[in-house]
């Protein structure tokens, strides 16, 4: 397993992480999502990735236990959890306000059963609260030690050069980490976002890096019915016949090298110096020893270019990612 640092910053996570999203807490069975956990960190991973709202906080749930089983030490490990999304019907329980931050940060810690959390994201940006606001409470978690850094997932290139210079102008600490999507067939990062956050000193920790599973190629042959694409319309919808016909030719690719399609499609993501780590999901054990393996891709610039005759995929905006406008009706 490589490491890289997170920005500017002096923290070193492994190049490829594990993520909880749509896994522990939900439809991954307790046992073996802790075996997953288990077998991530026997294989290098140090990075594990939650947030309150993964199954409820059902995912904060089960790390807190696998820890509490005393077989693994939490001190080398960097955990992160995220705030942001309501998790009831208040109208105080949501978004980045003072208020939210302090009670999440707090029920987090509670199920994770911690002290601190290493990275506390920001899930989306908040047009209802002040930016001073929040740096602020960020700042003060920090200084409470409840949180080592923090950072921020799915925000504009425009609101991450905001939040940079309001916490430049306050002296307050500044976000070292953005977590967008970016994976082969979607690389929107590209137009702005890694300029930005090179720019502001900040690393890239990438959810999706599988397209949610289409870059494994198990779509390749249709949609097996327990799958995932057999329950997401969104996914199969993904599953155009240009996207099948593109994960063929990456698949021939792929066996010329010897390696796996998750093993080329995270080594392709890891050619850019401004990621940190790819966060991969794993329902099962042999799933992270796969994904871990990546670490030791390196992929030739000639392998680069026929990779990009394939995708032919200029980056361009996703229509989902817009000023973030959730739930303006609690405000009405």
């Amino acid at each position: 397993m490589r490491y890289r640092r997170v920005g500017n910053s002096g923290l070193k996570i492994s190049e490829i992480s594990l993520g909880s999203w749509l896994t522990y807490g939900g439809t991954v069975e307790d046992e073996i999502a802790k075996r997953c956990i288990a077998t991530a960190i026997d294989n290098g991973i140090n990075f594990i990735d939650c947030a309150e709202i993964y199954a409820r906080g059902g995912a904060e749930r089960v790390l807190g236990e696998f820890f509490a089983e005393g077989t693994y030490s939490r001190r080398n490990l960097v955990v992160s959890t995220k705030v942001f999304w309501p998790t009831s019907e208040d109208i105080n329980d949501w978004g980045n306000s003072r208020k939210n931050i302090m009670n999440a940060i707090n029920d987090s810690l509670q199920r994770l059963r911690m002290d601190y959390v290493d990275i506390y994201y920001l899930h989306r940006f908040d047009h209802t609260t002040p930016l001073r606001e929040t740096v602020a409470t960020m700042d003060d978690l920090i200084h409470d030690g409840k949180v080592h850094y923090w950072g921020t997932s799915v925000w504009t290139a425009a609101q991450l050069e905001r939040v940079n210079a309001v916490a430049k102008e306050m002296g307050a600490h500044q976000p070292i980490v953005e977590q967008p999507r970016y994976n082969m067939l979607s690389r929107f990062i590209e137009l702005e976002i890694m300029d930005v956050v090179q720019r502001n000193g900040m690393g890239l920790t990438v959810w999706s890096p599988l397209a949610q599973g289409i870059l494994t190629g198990k779509y390749l042959n249709g949609i097996p019915e327990d799958s995932r694409g057999a329950r997401s319309e969104s996914l199969k919808k993904s599953l155009t016949p240009e996207v099948i016909e593109k994960l063929g030719r990456l698949k021939t690719i792929a066996d010329s090298l010897d390696i796996t399609m998750n093993q080329l499609a995270l080594a392709w993501i890891l050619r850019r110096p401004e990621i940190s780590a790819a966060i991969t999901g794993a329902t099962r054990p042999e799933h992270v020893v796969s994904n871990v393996a990546a670490s030791d891709v390196s992929l030739s610039s000639t392998v680069l270019e026929e990779i990009e005759e394939i995708l032919d995929n200029k980056p361009e905006w996703p229509e989902t990612y817009a000023p973030n406008i959730y739930y303006q009706d609690r405000m009405r």
